[in-house]
């Protein structure tokens, strides 16, 4: 799936527009009182664990000869697991993402079909608990409305419950390319960019009148601009087309679908796009609230609250993509951010995005309760650059209303906790010393304050990291920000980014080995580290012409 970082170091029914919310009020009039900044202390991560009509609304630990001999012995669909039952149940489980091109663009089969059937037997034997793959919307139902294509997905889908592999499921409505990461390109249905051609106000729009085509804007989220349906209608029948077609496989091998809100499937604004080179790291990004439909939800909340002159346009001092916070008078140490106008927009902007969030959970959740072993997460985007500065200027133009004096990722886990949903979070595997100190750089608090923010909620997290990394230095952050703690406070999964050659690189093998095995552990604290790296030597082994021919396959 897209990367849910940019950095380069380290209710499906029509409903009318929203009225502005008493919390813009509220803030417009300076009345909101601002919530407690992330604490100081790291707080322990909080866990917990087919055709649709559109128009219808053991562990002694195994030897690896005795592990290599026991795979041989068992038939084909049957597969030891290598960490054991119980140890998974206090341990994090470990998935791992498949390359944005597993399944064909014409949606009829797979890419490299051997080399993913060598990985994911290679995955299994090393403990992985399974793998997490994006179903394109600009795949599944390309040629037409209501016209979806499974096959490739369904293939995979066989491949996985083969293996004894568990499955997470990214309903990615989505472009994929634009962002850090995606090493191809699979744009929206096509029929969907017809309707953006016709009307260009689809697309989120930046001050300048630039167009984003990675995901339509929010701000149409109940028009019926496509074709007839909403933007959330075509959304929840997708959602349960998948659900049909996979019915023999909810809950028991697909036991996770992650809802995309946005570009990258994150919920987000486009703020920060890579695409012919609009932004830079570390860019604060720019607004992306000039598309007719966003202005008229400005607009209204603007009269609403008296101001109408407010409701104009977004900031007009808020500088370009690849500013930094203090060459912009919106955003500089005491700017405009803190003011009653900045207080009245960025709860407008943020609140927007919340409700977006809202309205797509509401659809997912009629789609899956009562589809029993199947969680629903959505993945927030880790900007952690500028996040040691007052205004946090790349957070706000994400949609995150998160400054020294108030906190945007508590709105978000409350959120999610109305519908039962998991946050997703990255991040995980940074390092404050890694990143460029003079950008402020915090990943380390950021994460902190997301767990917090998902402790008092009563919200599930989960964690991926940013970046592709197989050294030793990141495992270790990563075990000790996830695994680590108190039994209580387990990580309810994480996401391993990403399935590709160089994963299965011998040594980034023996250390990925290793890595699952300290994560799946009970007791991580008292697990020998010597001990930990016989056994992933065992491991790399058995699997080593698996996983060569992996390798091999997934070069070409």
């Amino acid at each position: 799936m897209s990367l849910n970082l940019a950095h380069q170091t380290g209710a499906a029914a029509a409903v009318a527009p929203a009225a502005p919310r008493t919390a813009v009020v509220a803030a417009a009039a300076g009345t909101v009182s601002a919530p407690a900044v992330a604490p100081a202390a790291a707080p322990s991560l909080q866990l917990q664990t087919q055709t649709v009509d559109p128009a219808a609304p053991a562990q002694g630990p195994d030897l690896p000869m005795a592990f290599q001999a026991l795979v041989e012995s068992l038939p084909e669909e049957q597969h030891p697991d290598v960490g054991g039952e119980e140890r998974r149940k206090v341990g994090v489980p470990v998935y791992v993402m498949m390359p944005l091109d597993t399944v064909r663009k014409d949606g009829n089969g797979l890419n490299r079909r051997k080399a993913v059937e060598a990985s994911l037997k290679a995955l299994k034997s090393a403990g992985a608990e399974g793998i997490m793959v994006d179903v394109w919307w600009g795949i599944a139902e390309c040629e037409g409305p209501g016209r979806y294509n499974f096959t490739g997905y369904m293939e995979l889908m066989e491949m996985a419950k083969k293996n004894g592999l568990k499955v997470q499921a990214v309903m990615s409505f989505h472009q994929c390319g634009g962002n850090v990461g995606d090493s191809v390109t699979i744009p929206l249905p096509k029929w969907v960019l017809e309707e953006m051609d016709k009307d260009q106000d689809l697309a989120y729009t930046d001050r300048s009148g630039r167009r984003n085509y990675e995901y339509l804007s929010l701000g149409a989220d109940a028009m019926p601009v496509l074709k007839g349906r909403t933007p959330v209608q075509c959304y929840g029948d997708f959602m349960r087309a998948f659900r049909d077609h996979f019915a023999a496989f909810m809950g028991n091998t697909i036991v996770e679908i992650q809802v995309g809100m946005g570009p990258a499937g994150e919920l987000r604004y486009p703020s920060y796009p890579e695409s012919n080179g609009t932004w830079r790291f570390p860019g604060i990004g720019e607004f992306q609230c000039y598309d007719r439909y966003m202005l008229s939800s400005l607009k209204a909340a603007a009269e609403a609250v008296g101001k109408p002159e407010w409701g104009n346009a977004g900031p007009g001092d808020s500088g370009g993509y690849n500013d930094w916070p203090e060459d912009s008078p919106f955003f500089r140490r005491e700017g405009g951010w803190n003011t009653p106008y900045g207080e009245f927009f960025m709860s407008w902007y943020s609140q927007m995005l919340l409700e977006h969030g809202e309205r797509i959970l509401s659809a997912a959740s009629g789609v899956y309760t009562g589809t029993p072993g199947v969680k629903i997460s959505v993945k927030v985007a880790g900007i952690h650059w500028h996040y040691g500065t007052r205004s946090h200027a790349a957070e706000l133009t994400a949609g995150y209303y998160n400054t020294r004096h108030h906190d945007g990722y508590q709105p978000i886990a409350r959120m999610l906790a109305r519908h039962g949903a998991v946050l997703n979070f990255t991040c995980v595997e940074m390092r404050n010393h890694e990143q460029p100190q003079d950008a402020q750089c915090r990943p380390e608090e950021l994460v902190q304050q997301v767990a917090a923010a998902a402790r008092e909620s009563g919200v599930g997290l989960a964690g991926e990291n940013a970046l592709p990394r197989y050294d030793e230095t990141a495992h270790d952050q990563i075990v000790t920000t996830a695994a680590e703690k108190a039994e209580e406070e387990r990580m309810v999964a994480f996401t391993y980014l990403r399935m590709g050659p160089d994963l299965f690189q011998p040594d980034n093998w023996r250390r990925f080995a290793a890595f699952v095995k300290r994560m799946t552990e009970s007791g991580v604290r008292d697990v020998c580290r010597e001990q930990v790296e016989r056994e992933a030597q065992g491991v790399a082994h058995a699997t080593g012409s698996l996983v060569h021919e992996a390798a091999v396959a997934l070069s070409n």
